[in-house]
């Protein structure tokens, strides 16, 4: 059975990889691109779903993708 909080899965957010919990925290917001995630960035632990650790991993994966960049 997959774990939702600790394996990491594509989403609609091109090149992430993210918990599925996060993913679906995010859809609920209605955060779908990059752009937006990047914007919602400092204050994700406030949305409904996302702890002050879901909001370490979201934003450590956002700054990989945008190294990579």
């Amino acid at each position: 059975m997959p774990n939702h909080y600790k394996e990491r899965w594509e989403g609609p957010i091109r090149g992430l990889r993210l918990p599925l919990a996060a993913w679906n925290s995010l859809h609920n917001e209605g955060i779908t691109t990059i752009d937006q995630l990047t914007a919602a960035a400092d204050w994700l632990e406030r949305l409904p779903g996302i702890g002050l650790h879901m909001a370490r991993v979201i934003r450590e994966e956002l700054a990989r993708v945008s190294a990579a960049e």
